[in-house]
């Protein structure tokens, strides 16, 4: 593209030289031929009044006398009626300019003058064209590269940044060339790294979220398969097998939120469900981990209580607040439901050393984790909450304490209070 300006604006400036240059040396060449030819014609009419004036004076006229009134360079015959010729300077050879006067007595002056002498004028008139020209031409050219310079440049840039965002590298690099046009490319991919940026990050984000939300159902799922592997009666194969069986459709229900939370988590399929049968769940579900791990897993508060929310949803986030207390925590967890105004919490603590100082603020921050985990359980557990209207917040630090708030559906009656343990 360079070149191809170059020779663009090269071949303008030429075709512009040619016209008005070819144009500019006729007007001149005619001008100073004109003009030779004038001053010839008016030496001559001055050469014959000046011998018709001294003839009719009676002064002498002769070669000495009219030498001071030609040009040395050129050639003068008088003629004067009864005297001898008068010839001043040396007769040119070739092509001459000449130019005759006649007087009132009969006096005849030729005065004639090389034409070499235009040609040498022309010439220089030409030299001085051409030196105008290339200066033109050289102005151009340098004027042509500062402006191709100036404008493939800029598309060279552009072409690494859309380079960059086709191999994967989504940042926008806010540069701008001081052409309009330019700087509406340069406006339209800086746009499109951005949502490029944000929708891979959205797609990193559901990745990172789907391992992370999937591990522990499908751990407890083979736990339920490795238990009916090695069970011979039928009555336990047929529990493991529903339970399992229950398991995986909380899997499907998983999958569909995280599909359903990238493509926009304010879309919700809020409902009124029976927290009671969500946390009883999840303490079957985690018995098997409990146990194994020698600790326990005790439900305390009130039964009986109805939420709004999505039930799969508040699973997931409940499921995220054991797991939490299991790996981080310590002694017995203990999950509490209670009623505080219009809406219902589910608490989650455990016996451990709570949640280091600098890490409180920071707690629901993804990449954030006191040990060697992934960081984002807790992360992915407020967004669950958020997307379903509730809020999920660390009350304490030490022991850590996490409560989940719900809408809660009004009721006329009081609910009655229970303690349930699960060793």
């Amino acid at each position: 593209m360079r070149r191809r300006l170059i020779n663009s604006t090269l071949a303008v400036v030429l075709v512009v030289i040619a016209v008005f240059g070819v144009s500019l040396v006729i007007v001149e060449t005619r001008t100073i031929s004109s003009s030779a030819q004038e001053s010839v014609d008016s030496e001559a009419v001055r050469l014959v009044s000046v011998v018709d004036s001294r003839t009719l004076a009676n002064e002498t006229v002769n070669a000495q006398v009219l030498a001071e009134q030609i040009d040395p360079k050129r050639y003068a015959r008088i003629a004067i009626p009864g005297r001898p010729v008068i010839e001043l300077g040396k007769k040119p050879e070739g092509t001459v300019i000449k130019g005759t006067a006649t007087g009132e007595r009969g006096e005849s002056v030729l005065v004639q003058e090389p034409r070499s002498t235009v040609t040498k004028e022309v010439g220089r008139t030409l030299l001085i064209i051409g030196a105008v020209a290339l200066l033109a031409i050289v102005s151009a050219v340098l004027l042509a590269v500062r402006q191709a310079n100036k404008l493939a440049s800029p598309l060279t840039d552009l072409a690494e940044t859309a380079e960059r965002l086709g191999s994967g590298d989504p940042r926008p690099r806010h540069k701008r060339y001081g052409v309009p046009e330019l700087d509406r490319v340069a406006d339209v991919l800086d746009s499109s790294a951005d949502r490029i940026g944000r929708m891979l990050t959205a797609e990193r984000r559901l990745a990172a979220d789907a391992s992370h939300q999937l591990r522990t159902p499908l751990t407890a799922l083979s736990m339920r398969l490795e238990e009916i592997a090695l069970t011979d009666d039928l009555d336990t194969v047929k529990e493991e097998a529903m339970i399992a069986l229950t398991q995986v459709e909380r899997l499907t229900d998983v999958v569909e939120r995280l599909l359903t939370n990238s493509r926009d988590p304010r879309t919700g399929s809020a409902v009124v469900f029976s927290l009671d049968e969500v946390v009883k769940q999840q303490l079957e579900e985690w018995r098997s981990a409990y146990r194994s791990a020698g600790r326990a897993i005790v439900r305390s508060g009130k039964t009986g209580l109805k939420a709004v929310g999505t039930p799969g949803a508040v699973a997931q986030v409940l499921a995220a607040l054991i797991e939490n207390s299991l790996m981080h925590g310590g002694g017995t967890v203990a999950v509490r439901t209670r009623v505080t105004g219009n809406q219902a919490v589910v608490e989650v603590t455990d016996e451990g050393p709570g949640v280091p100082p600098d890490l409180g603020a920071r707690i629901f921050e993804r990449t954030i984790s006191g040990r060697n985990s992934t960081g984002i359980g807790l992360a992915v557990a407020r967004d669950l909450a958020e997307a379903d209207g509730g809020r999920l917040e660390m009350l304490q630090q030490q022991p850590a304490v996490f409560a989940l708030f719900l809408s809660r559906e009004a009721r006329g009656r009081r609910e009655p209070q229970s303690t349930t343990t699960i060793r």
